[in-house]
């Protein structure tokens, strides 16, 4: 994770706070982040973006400045479209309102009463991310309802929390996986510390054993995943940001990491059958093709993809750079579009990936399809 932090990377605010929550190790990796940050123009970030660079710039005992009242600025003007949005929507205002929490509950007040009743008449499907995010804001605010307000906000965050956490305990897996093994980092904190806990108990030490174990098996590569459950097994959440101690350099301790390297992969070659999708009405191209190609074992997904542009100029495709890596935003010329809301989903078999083409590792005689498909 902290290798990733390079001159010439997008700055991962998510990537300092895990960083700063478990203990930096490269102390020039820390210093670097924190002052991209610190630089960063906020102009075009949305509101999870600046509540993640805040809660970042916070844990490096950094002062955000402007940053937060251009936030709270963002939120008292932020509404979903409709009652039946996807709740992933509700993602970023989540953090908006955890960072904004941190820094004044007082004032964040009715922003986040205003939430509360928007997220609990939402019913679009549930999400494990944005939930687990939707309960770490709403406990802060829960723990900081300031002295003299109503009993009825306390009652409507717990309402919400209750509803939050006995949906999150539904996704809990026999093995201890909580929805899937890159949405348990968040859920772990959430369960961990909200004041309404679920009525299906908890076992955190084999939802931990079970990440441990994914964690040998090299599952963990993605700097974004690594850092969502750091935290969690460190004993942190991201309720601990204003706790965090720096050194008189506004440096966090470092943490010697103990963790296993991944399991080696043979240099063998696999063949891996990709096939390229849109059928969607409105989209002047439609196209169902396929190709096998053959790739080095242990290769990830994107080489799949790079030999089958270069053998069939059909399935070309462009990507973009996120926080979570590189995304396909295009194939054989058919774009993203947020406005339709349309993307290139990729599935295996007939099951949604959960990791991206950069880090997913296809198996011999393994199906790929990415699917042009809208949310």
């Amino acid at each position: 994770m902290e290798n990733s932090v390079t001159s010439s990377a997008l700055p991962n605010p998510s990537i300092l706070i895990a960083m700063n929550l478990a203990g930096a190790y490269n102390l020039e990796a820390q210093k670097l982040l924190t002052y991209e940050l610190m630089a960063r123009d906020t102009a075009d970030l949305t509101p999870g973006q600046l509540a993640l660079t805040i809660m970042a710039l916070t844990s490096s005992c950094r002062d955000p400045g402007t940053k937060v009242s251009v936030l709270q600025r963002q939120m008292e003007n932020w509404a979903p479209s409709s009652p039946s949005d996807q709740v992933t929507a509700f993602y970023g205002p989540s953090l908006a309102i955890l960072a904004l929490c941190q820094k004044n509950s007082e004032t964040t007040l009715p922003i986040a009463v205003r939430f509360a009743k928007t997220l609990l008449s939402n019913t679009s499907p549930f999400n494990v991310d944005t939930g687990a995010v939707a309960a770490l804001a709403l406990t802060c605010m829960y723990n900081k309802i300031p002295v003299g307000s109503e009993e009825s906000y306390r009652v409507l965050f717990g309402q919400v929390l209750k509803h939050i956490v006995e949906n999150i305990s539904l996704r809990i897996k026999d093995n201890g996986i909580i929805g899937d093994i890159y949405s348990t980092g968040l859920a772990m904190q959430a369960l961990s510390v909200t004041p309404e806990q679920p009525n299906k108990k908890w076992d955190c030490e084999k939802t931990m054993d079970i990440i441990l174990d994914e964690i040998k098996q090299g599952k963990f590569q993605n700097p974004m995943s690594i850092a969502q459950i750091l935290p969690s097994l460190k004993g942190k959440t991201y309720l601990d940001v204003p706790q965090v101690t720096c050194g008189p350099d506004h440096e966090v301790q470092p943490t010697q990491p103990n963790y296993p390297p991944p399991v080696p992969t043979s240099a063998s070659n696999i063949t891996v059958t990709y096939t390229i999708n849109n059928q969607l009405r409105g989209v002047d191209l439609l196209f169902n093709v396929t190709i096998q190609v053959s790739v080095r074992s242990g290769s990830v997904l994107l080489v799949v993809l790079e030999e089958a542009q270069r053998k069939n100029s059909m399935f070309k495709f462009e990507t973009t750079m996120t926080s979570w890596g590189l995304v396909v935003s295009s194939i054989n010329n058919i774009a993203e579009n947020v406005n339709h809301k349309t993307y290139w989903q990729f599935l295996s078999d007939k099951t949604p990936l959960n990791e991206g083409v950069a880090d997913y590792i296809p198996f011999n005689n393994e199906h790929i399809t990415a699917n042009f498909t809208q949310y």
